[in-house]
């Protein structure tokens, strides 16, 4: 018997050899550099910015004035979609570009957003008003730039966009923005929600175009026109909670696509409670699993596996499974070391991710009752996973 639970010990140990050795080096992963490949030969084509905004005052004003101070050589139209705010949206990004003197290439429209449609949820809706202004107004786009609201964009963001999509033939090129670690909160949380997406969506896989996973950071997307046309447009995904992931696969089915980790694009928005980074991960946890029951129970069990058995392990009274508890803790903490230096938090943090991912954990579980409740999908004043459940009936 005591060789069964052994056995049955070296699990967790044997997740964590399989997720460091054969899972795309997921958590080596290190941002962008500023020597990244910049583009200098011959034209740039045109780009299309669009900007769903909704209840973004604060924000808005820096991410447009960002926009227009881009040094992209080419012409870059920005649309902004002021999907029905009630916080001054608007009179903010029209202050914002008044202020500054932006390059003719370079210019802001501001489009007023529809009431939500059915089946939709509300960014992908203002999205794909934001489309449709941008063949009225930029016809000759080759590229759009879907970006939030709440996103800023250095200076060469763009250009380094679009030389390595023509350089790379992508299709798509995104980045997952650099969230921000002010608070003790987000110092605990947010640099393992980077490695659970690292984990979950390895950035090698979606760069290889053999392989068939496909996924996005929704902060930061430059697509294809012509790509995004042979999906169907936006409408392909509209119904898609977790929309980046979605489209990064609708897009990688016409071709390449590149997902790294941004040094130049930066979120705006804190999440400086617990409760505020508890509330990203319930929004959409439960859609990542399908609204599967039997996902969810899979998902807790091996969360439990992976991240809370080993430390339980260290403190066997059986001399055989401890060590086996240690190796995989020990393989644990090293893995989420290049995660914590890219945020420049300290080595010591390591040991401590088995907290944090009982948190994410109950964080999902709690998405399913908010699904089961039909809160699910709940932003900015709406519940979005009910409005696309009653457009299926």
């Amino acid at each position: 018997m005591s060789e069964f639970f052994i056995a049955l010990a070296g699990v967790p140990a044997g997740i964590w050899l399989y997720l460091l050795l054969f899972r795309g080096a997921f958590w080596r992963e290190r941002p962008e550099t500023a020597d990244a490949v910049v583009r200098t030969d011959g034209p740039w084509p045109d780009v299309a910015a669009i900007v769903p905004a909704r209840n973004e005052a604060g924000v808005v004003g820096q991410v447009v004035t960002a926009l227009l101070q881009q040094n992209y050589p080419g012409k870059l139209t920005i649309i902004l979609v002021d999907d029905n705010s009630e916080d001054g949206t608007r009179q903010e990004a029209l202050a914002a570009a008044k202020a500054i003197a932006a390059d003719n290439s370079h210019r802001l429209y501001i489009l007023q957003g529809k009431k939500l449609a059915a089946g939709w949820t509300g960014k992908l809706w203002a999205v794909n008003q934001g489309l449709a202004e941008a063949q009225r107004i930029a016809p000759g786009a080759t590229y759009f730039l879907l970006t939030d609201a709440d996103i800023h964009h250095a200076p060469d963001s763009l250009s380094r966009l679009v030389a390595r999509a023509e350089q790379g033939k992508y299709n798509m090129v995104s980045l997952m923005a650099r969230l921000r670690t002010d608070t003790f909160a987000e110092k605990a949380l947010i640099p393992a929600y980077i490695f659970f997406f690292q984990k979950l969506y390895p950035f090698a896989w979606v760069r290889d175009p053999k392989h068939k996973l496909g996924a996005a950071a929704g902060g930061c997307m430059l697509v294809r026109a012509a790509a995004l046309k042979k999906i169907g447009g936006i409408a392909a995904i509209r119904g898609a909670l977790i929309d980046d992931c979605a489209l990064g696969r609708a897009i990688k089915t016409t071709g390449p696509i590149w997902l790294g980790l941004a040094s130049n694009v930066v979120s705006l928005r804190g999440y400086p409670q617990w409760r505020d980074i508890w509330n990203l991960i319930a929004r959409s946890a439960f859609t990542q699993l399908n609204h599967s029951v039997l996902l969810l129970l899979g998902s807790v069990l091996g969360m439990a596996a992976t991240y809370l058995l080993p430390p339980l392990m260290t403190i066997s009274p059986d001399p055989g499974i401890r060590p086996l508890g240690i190796m995989a803790w020990a393989i644990m903490a090293f893995a989420y070391l290049p995660t914590l230096s890219n945020y420049q938090r300290s080595p010591l943090w390591a040991p401590f991710l088995p907290l944090v991912a009982c948190f994410y954990t109950a964080a999902t579980v709690a998405s399913a009752l908010r699904y089961w409740s039909g809160k699910g999908g709940q932003w900015k004043g709406r519940a979005q996973a009910e409005n696309v459940k009653k457009s299926a009936a």
